[in-house]
């Protein structure tokens, strides 16, 4: 077992983070009883990127539990909590990650989890796999393939696979039923809100917040500002997705309109510069912005620095610019993804979804090993259903099935 941590004495606090989730994630529970029967993953390297805290380590031991050698690495500086990281190498799993670490020690530890040749990948934005590309090619005939969880994601494996890049299978995980309908939705929803409130302790309630993009956690976040009481005016580039924001009650204008109006800036693009310099010089004074997308790009915080006549701390995780013509602008997390950067990330029932839909699709990768043409490919109907019917029966629900006569009348079979 190799690691790099911050501190093992840690590992306490990080079981009870543990213990936590496990009695709130019944679809991994059950599909580690299953994984321990069937070891889908004996004998096979798994290498993780994905924010790092107890949900997570939670799947790192489902997969574990599979007979996978785990090697595990965080995807984003800010989300890794060291206790969790430190409870999962006390387990004897090997952990590379540290909260706060810089640019070059982040991908350093990239780098660890890639030099052991994995055989299966499971990615949180990208640079699992694009550092696997550009730094280790003799490694990619060791890889079966691979699963992104992300919307951010799965917009580089399709800019690699459109220029001929990407070498191996990767599953579309973001693009299962049971992750973006829920997770992007109800789990960004409620957890950027959860970071928001509990870093600013200012009311949502009366304030007018802008949400820029209204994908699958746009409208999550819309709908949760709307129902804290708020006035929610959505920026858009796709004019379907407007018209949608239109239609589900919200005002729709550019950014450079909605900049003066504000209170609250939400910005879930996957795009860079989306709130940059003119939008900031037309704010309010006082004006709080805030980042849900995987990179700390969608807000130009670099470039408000630039700008800035001073800056400082104003809160903890809460950074104030002023401006020259006098109104202060303050950032939370740097920029960095609010809900996990200033919070404890999405809901553990929620993370219970999309991770089982990460563990069966891993799983599959294993099932198909060379059967797979394609390499982007959607996760199978199969696996949303089986995940779907797994919460339904934790829940109690049951629903109607269709008869033969119904199921031919419907599809002719």
């Amino acid at each position: 077992m190799v690691s790099h941590i911050k501190d093992i004495n840690l590992w306490e606090s990080g079981e009870l983070k543990l213990s936590w989730v496990r009695s709130h994630m019944p679809l991994l529970d059950g599909i580690q009883k299953d994984f321990e029967k069937t070891q889908p993953f004996k004998g096979l390297k798994v290498a993780l990127s994905v924010h790092l805290e107890a949900k997570t380590a939670h799947l790192c031991e489902v997969m574990a539990a599979g007979g996978a050698e785990m090697y595990i690495t965080g995807s984003n500086p800010l989300s890794t909590q060291d206790d969790v990281a430190a409870a999962l190498v006390h387990e004897g799993l090997n952990v590379f990650a540290i909260h706060g670490c810089n640019e070059k020690e982040y991908f350093e530890d990239i780098r660890k989890v890639l030099e052991v040749g994995p055989n299966i990948i499971i990615d949180d934005g990208g640079d699992l796999v694009t550092t696997l590309h550009n730094e280790f090619p003799q490694l990619l005939p060791n890889v079966i393939g691979g699963c992104e969880e992300t919307t951010t994601g799965i917009l580089r494996l399709r800019a690699m696979d459109a220029a001929g890049k990407l070498q191996f299978p990767m599953m579309l995980v973001n693009d299962a039923d049971c992750k973006h309908l829920f997770d992007n939705r109800y789990g960004t929803g409620q957890s950027v809100w959860d970071g928001i409130n509990r870093t600013t302790n200012l009311i949502v309630a009366g304030k007018n917040v802008v949400v820029a993009g209204y994908g699958w956690c746009g409208k999550g976040v819309a709908m949760r500002a709307k129902g804290l009481g708020a006035e929610v005016i959505v920026t858009e580039v796709d004019p379907i997705k407007a018209m949608e924001a239109v239609m589900d009650g919200f005002k729709v204008m550019p950014m450079r309109e909605a900049a003066a109006q504000g209170d609250f800036f939400v910005t879930v693009t996957g795009c860079e510069d989306v709130i940059g310099p003119e939008d900031f010089l037309q704010m309010k004074d006082g004006a709080i912005c805030c980042n849900a997308g995987h990179f700390d790009v969608e807000v130009a915080v670099a470039k408000l620095k630039a700008m800035a006549v001073s800056h400082k701390p104003a809160r903890n995780n809460i950074e104030g610019y002023t401006l020259s013509n006098g109104k202060t602008i303050y950032i939370i997390a740097e920029g960095r993804l609010v809900n996990l950067a200033a919070g404890d990330g999405h809901p553990a029932e929620i993370m219970d979804m999309s991770f089982a839909i990460q563990a069966l699709s891993a799983r599959y990768l294993v099932e198909n090993k060379n059967k797979l043409t394609q390499k982007l490919n959607n996760v199978p109907c199969a696996v949303d259903l089986e995940v779907a019917n797994r919460k339904l029966a934790h829940w109690g629900v049951r629903i109607d099935t269709l008869t033969k006569e119904q199921h031919h009348y419907l599809f002719g079979e």
